[in-house]
């Protein structure tokens, strides 16, 4: 569909946030994207789903160090990792807020 008026922007973007929250399923436009055939809400949903598995993880491995049952190498190791992948989020998030801001400041 074509964004040809600011009611269409919005409707894509509310079709958007609403695969993002898994409400719906993503419709095929047809196009496959560079990232091995999916497109690019599918690449930000499973990024961010690896942030979450990351985040889990690493406060699973924090309980199990607690209760003495886990390497404390493994522990720094996942925590890092967690670390790793929201400074990663926020650095997209921001890619994508200032490509948004961009776009708002295009002269018609």
């Amino acid at each position: 569909m074509p964004i040809t008026s600011i009611g269409n922007a919005i409707a894509a973007y509310n079709a958007t946030a609403k695969v993002a929250r898994g409400e719906v399923e993503p419709q095929s436009s047809g196009q496959a994207g560079e990232a091995g055939g999916s497109d690019f809400a599918a690449v930000l949903r499973r990024g961010a789903q690896d942030a979450i598995a990351a985040g889990k993880n690493s406060e699973l491995l924090s309980e199990q160090a607690l209760a003495g049952k886990a390497d404390i190498r493994d522990v720094v190791s996942a925590v890092n990792n967690a670390a790793m992948t929201l400074q990663t989020v926020v650095a997209v998030r921001d890619k994508v807020i200032n490509a948004y801001n961009s776009i708002l400041q295009m002269p018609i």
